[in-house]
């Protein structure tokens, strides 16, 4: 009985803990650190995140951080997978999958001065309105 019980303990956390969220975790505006520059994040619209694939989660407050970790650190980055922030919507999603805007009037944290975008419509409108640059 005793061994049962046991067993279905470890069963259950062993299910929790595969249940976990494997993209990018939640960022803590004002508690949590930028892994780079070890600033804290303020404004969640230009954060990035690097996980490696061991599930570590790396926390930037803005794209050039994240690119400056990944030039530092290429063992964490070789099979890392990057995300930004969707600027319209502040929800993450695959770096590879994004459109950035770059300059003109954007002021972010670090200076990158880029925004991310899920939508190209969306991002030459950004660009447009900010005499910002379309990137990819």
């Amino acid at each position: 009985m005793k061994f049962s019980k046991t067993l279905f303990i470890t069963a259950s956390v062993l299910a929790i803990m595969s249940c976990q969220k494997s993209g990018p975790k939640d960022i803590a505006v004002g508690k949590d650190q930028c892994d780079n520059c070890r600033m804290t994040i303020t404004d969640v619209k230009y954060a990035a995140q690097l996980i490696t694939d061991k599930g570590r989660a790396y926390k930037f407050d803005d794209l050039s951080c994240m690119t400056m970790y990944e030039s530092s650190n290429p063992d964490k980055a070789a099979n890392a997978k990057t995300y930004v922030v969707d600027f319209p919507s502040g929800q993450f999603l695959e770096k590879s999958r994004a459109v950035f805007v770059k300059g003109g009037s954007i002021k972010s944290p670090m200076g990158g001065n880029t925004q991310a975008f899920r939508d190209k419509a969306a991002a030459q409108k950004a660009a447009a309105a900010t005499g910002a640059s379309l990137t990819k």
